[in-house]
């Protein structure tokens, strides 16, 4: 694959085209940002880190959407972040109308390109993105239920003393307040979370996991998380590259699936070379089912309010 185009060149935007550089998923990384100055120096500034870290991968730093032509995939990170006491709802119209124009100049110079969407609040932002586009749903994907689970992950094992590596967690509906983690798909070297700790241990970490990113948000006070959103994006951008093939939730544009139509949302998903490839249906609990009815419901009211 010779070029992948990321949007915005802050903090999200700029950690992406770094691991994707340094994992030399590709020839060229071409950093793209309104603000004059701003990707060319952080685009010169990483490529001179090429020599020390020993990656040939080309960065680009540009203002202009020229040389992202032909891209086979486009990261959008682009938008406004969250302050202290901002839910990601609050984003949403500002942030609509900077999607919507990052989007329209992006699939001008690659139609055949596939959008991964990390702006906030993403699930209305993937939906801007599918309409802007017009591009078909398994071309256009968020990035949510990979951070979700990332995040779930990380206090799983922070709770039982245990590596990372041995933790799997599922976590699917909206990425925000409503998004739905799963305790019995969740697992540690294959046991599931239930027959290692108590519910009310379990509900613990699942408030933390809903509440991840304005824990971070809060001690930040001037910005938001983007250490673990860029890993989030780059896994999904690396399943296409090699066409891993890898089961990742994303959000995505329902059509009847889990009882779901016409709203983004996070569902586990086959993810390969043409973006999107199946989506995969687990059964749910009458009560997990409900709390995703309700998820999508959230994002089809936000979808109800855009202006765009």
């Amino acid at each position: 694959m010779s070029k992948i185009t990321v949007i915005g060149a802050g903090n999200v935007g700029a950690t992406a085209a770094q691991r994707i550089a340094e994992k030399e998923l590709v020839n060229e990384v071409v950093l793209v940002d309104v603000i004059e100055g701003l990707p060319q120096g952080k685009g010169l500034d990483m490529y001179e880190s090429a020599p020390v870290e020993g990656f040939d991968t080309r960065i680009t730093g540009t203002n202009s959407y020229d040389a992202t032509a032909g891209s086979q995939i486009v990261v959008v990170t682009a938008g406004i972040a969250r302050k202290p006491g901002m839910s990601r709802d609050d984003l949403q119209n500002t942030n609509a109308n900077i999607v919507k124009s990052c989007v329209e100049q992006a699939v001008a110079k690659s139609p055949q390109a596939i959008l991964i969407i990390i702006s906030n609040p993403l699930d209305v932002m993937t939906y801007v993105a599918k309409k802007v586009s017009g591009f078909e749903r398994h071309r256009v994907i968020g990035m949510a239920g990979v951070l979700d689970s990332a995040r779930f992950r990380a206090f799983i094992a922070m709770e039982m003393n245990v590596s990372v590596e041995d933790v799997s967690a599922f976590v699917l509906g909206g990425h925000g307040d409503s998004m739905v983690p799963l305790p019995r798909y969740s697992t540690v070297a294959g046991i599931p979370l239930p027959d290692l700790m108590d519910t009310a241990t379990i509900d613990r970490l699942v408030k933390r996991t809903r509440d991840g990113g304005i824990e971070i948000v809060n001690y930040l006070k001037t910005g938001s998380a983007y250490y673990a959103p860029s890993s989030s994006a780059v896994q999904m951008v690396e399943a296409i590259v090699k066409d891993k093939k890898r089961i990742l939730p994303c959000a995505i544009w329902l059509q009847g699936e889990y009882g779901l139509s016409d709203v983004v949302c996070g569902v586990p998903i086959k993810i390969g070379r043409k973006g999107m490839e199946e989506v995969i249906q687990i059964k749910l609990t009458p009560e997990e089912q409900a709390a995703l009815n309700k998820s999508g419901a959230d994002v089809k009211a936000n979808i109800a309010k855009l202006a765009v």
